[in-house]
């Protein structure tokens, strides 16, 4: 009780304008460290290796919901062509495209089903397991580390951080997956039916691709200033509720009220930032998507009117073209998740560098 009433009157005493806050502007001030994710990779291989198995089983699923999706638009032409629009029209094969239809919907259905209990349950296990893991490595680490860390940061350092990783192990990595696998099924169908076309949207969907990736080097930093800003915000909170009688005892609520109110502060402009970013990526991706509609439209349309293509050719390029473009338009989705899950997995592999104390060299 002591220990607490002593960092407590400490850290109150020294509070909004004091010892805390040249502290953390020193730190603010600092050189940011880029993530790296080689640094990572160690701790990344370690945790999927054991997993292996379980990835395979997801790519397997995947596989077969990537194919039973691809149904529709295979089936499209045969329905518009053979079916709605031939002269005389063809009723009789309506139902047998139909239980086509269904039955790919279901498989559909259950793949993705599979893949979800699969995979998602996994990576909470996985998000369980680093917890334990770093709460044990916290436990033996020198009390001299303790001393210039609150307990509420090591606690949401513990509990937030490792969060994110069920992103990186989990079905919307695989999924992700599974839609580059599709972009590239696709992607062959679509230069056999046109290769201008085809050529004509894979250099803007490329350039943005491209926009992306120096984007998402912009904003993984800001998630994981966002990591250390929430820490430092539940720290002192959580070291403020524990000791409210030293609180009260210095008449300090007002000025726990002050700092608490800075450090949301804070925290609420760097969501805004990331909040910003991510809109405008999304914008752009809208763009696209409308730029990428024109230039089908235009030249697919023209290939219509000059008859080297028919009409149920027309709209099953435009669902192939679909899907070759949606995992594109998914990165801005999961990528600010996978950017957000590296840069609390940096931090943990910061926290988990610390030597504990059993390592200590003697003096």
């Amino acid at each position: 009780m002591s220990h607490v009433g002593m960092g407590g009157m400490g850290m109150w005493t020294e509070g909004g304008g004091g010892g805390g806050g040249r502290r953390r502007a020193a730190l603010d001030k600092l050189p940011k460290r880029k993530p790296s994710l080689k640094r990572l990779w160690p701790l990344i291989w370690e945790m999927l290796k054991p997993r292996l198995w379980i990835l395979c089983c997801g790519l397997v699923l995947t596989v077969v919901k990537v194919r039973a999706s691809l149904t529709i638009p295979i089936i499209t032409r045969r329905l518009i062509d053979t079916v709605l629009n031939a002269q005389p029209p063809h009723p009789e094969r309506l139902p047998g495209i139909l239980a086509i239809v269904f039955g790919a919907t279901v498989i559909q259905a259950l793949a993705s089903y599979a893949l979800t209990q699969l995979v998602s349950t996994e990576g909470q296990r996985l998000v369980t397991d680093l917890r334990v893991r770093v709460q044990r490595h916290v436990g033996f680490l020198p009390v001299s580390y303790y001393d210039g860390n609150s307990t509420g940061t090591l606690v949401a350092r513990i509990m937030s951080d490792v969060e994110g990783v069920r992103n990186l192990i989990g079905s919307g990595l695989v999924e992700f997956a599974g839609g580059i696998l599709t972009a590239a099924w696709a992607l062959n169908y679509l230069l056999a039916r046109s290769v201008p076309i085809t050529l004509t949207v894979l250099a803007v969907v490329v350039t943005f691709a491209v926009l992306l990736r120096y984007a998402f080097k912009i904003i993984r930093p800001i998630f994981r200033e966002r990591g250390r800003i929430n820490a430092e915000v539940t720290g002192r909170l959580t070291e403020s509720l524990g000791g409210v009688r030293v609180v009260k005892g210095y008449h300090a609520e007002e000025r726990e009220a002050n700092v608490f109110g800075q450090g949301v502060a804070r925290l609420l402009k760097n969501i805004i930032k990331s909040l910003t970013l991510t809109s405008m990526l999304s914008t752009a991706s809208a763009v696209v998507l409308g730029l990428v509609a024109v230039i089908v439209i235009f030249m697919g349309g023209h290939l219509v009117i000059d008859k080297n293509w028919t009409l149920g050719e027309y709209i099953q390029y435009n669902a192939f073209l679909a899907f070759m473009t949606a995992p594109v338009f998914q990165i801005v989705n999961l990528g600010a998740q996978f950017t957000e899950a590296l840069a609390g997995l940096d931090r943990t592999v910061e926290l988990l560098a610390e030597m504990e104390e059993t390592h200590t060299p003697n003096a």
